[in-house]
């Protein structure tokens, strides 16, 4: 209850002093019923689940430097959310645990976790760079990408060695696209070695992606969007054979979906077969899902 009332305080001070930035608050209430797991991890029993989520954001832009933060106020936590500091076109950018670029398993249940704390970026004409970087260790992430016309080249240098399991790795990427075909490469220097080849075409509504790799799999994969419906069907050859589809279909306040992969066996999205189905009535979503692992899931929630 304190600090339900120092909170309340703190907003009502925020909303009575004139500042040079903005401020702004979004949020959302939940009730769950059902059991959905994770990765190789399973869902359990059924339980209820209630939860409650507050972001309050604030900005400020009136000078050179510009500054944006949030904090997060849910039914178990009160932290500080991302904070970012920019100047020009470079983005100082901190959120402990929460930055993309290094990741790793960290509850063994077959997910990979971002743990970089920290990252800055730096954007010039069409060459980009990122650094991420870890507080309690020296691993690290280095990407640069650089686009001339139809033409994409990146290339990423990752530091894993103390906090992730993959050690030092280099990856190098290349695409491009010419009228409807892009063709697209990437290979880095682990050991194994792995690389991707991929060529895709557009012809209206349908994309056809053609796709190997360093194990000597070959893949087929089309896509089609067109309306309120999406499908897609991919099948691998020579030394694989999963085949996936998916389908979509929205109708008003109603949208499905259906999702198949003969290369999942986990749990909750990394399910074998997983379907959806979600409708909106007003702020309300009452939304429930299940999968081939006999999982179920029904929600009903509202945003704010």
């Amino acid at each position: 209850m304190k600090k339900v009332l120092l909170t309340t305080t703190a907003l009502m001070m925020l909303g009575g002093v004139a500042t040079a930035g903005s401020s702004s608050m979004s949020g959302s209430i939940s009730l769950t019923y059902g059991a959905w797991g994770s990765g190789t991890t399973a869902g359990g029993a059924d339980t209820w689940t209630s939860e409650a989520d507050l972001d309050v954001s604030a900005s400020s832009d009136s000078g050179s430097i510009s500054k944006s933060g949030t904090l997060e106020i849910d039914e178990g936590n009160t932290a500080a959310g991302p904070v970012s500091i920019g100047i020009g076109t470079m983005t100082l950018t901190y959120d402990s645990n929460g930055i993309g670029g290094l990741a790793v398993d960290t509850d063994a249940d077959g997910e990979a976790d971002d743990y970089g704390d920290y990252s800055v970026s730096y954007t010039a004409g069409s060459l980009s760079a990122t650094y991420v970087g870890e507080e309690g260790s020296d691993d690290s992430s280095v990407s640069i990408s650089y686009t001339a016309g139809s033409l994409t080249l990146g290339i990423e240098a990752v530091d894993e060695t103390e906090v992730g399991d993959d050690g030092e790795t280099t990856t190098m990427s290349a695409s491009y696209t010419t009228g409807p075909y892009t063709v697209s490469v990437s290979a880095d220097d682990a050991d194994p070695q792995t690389w991707d080849a991929s060529v895709a075409m557009v012809s209206g509504d349908i994309t056809t992606t053609i796709a190997a790799d360093e194990a000597e799999v070959m893949s087929v994969a089309i896509a089609y969007a067109a309306g309120d419906m999406t499908a897609s069907a991919s099948q691998e050859f020579n030394e694989g054979d999963g085949t996936t589809f998916g389908l979509g279909y929205t109708s008003g306040a109603m949208t499905f979906g259906a999702a198949y992969d003969s290369g999942n066996s986990g749990f909750g999205d990394e399910a074998e077969l997983v379907v959806n189905a979600t409708y909106t009535d007003g702020d309300v979503t009452v939304s429930g899902q299940a999968n081939s692992q006999d999982e179920l899931e029904v929600a009903v929630s509202f945003s704010f």
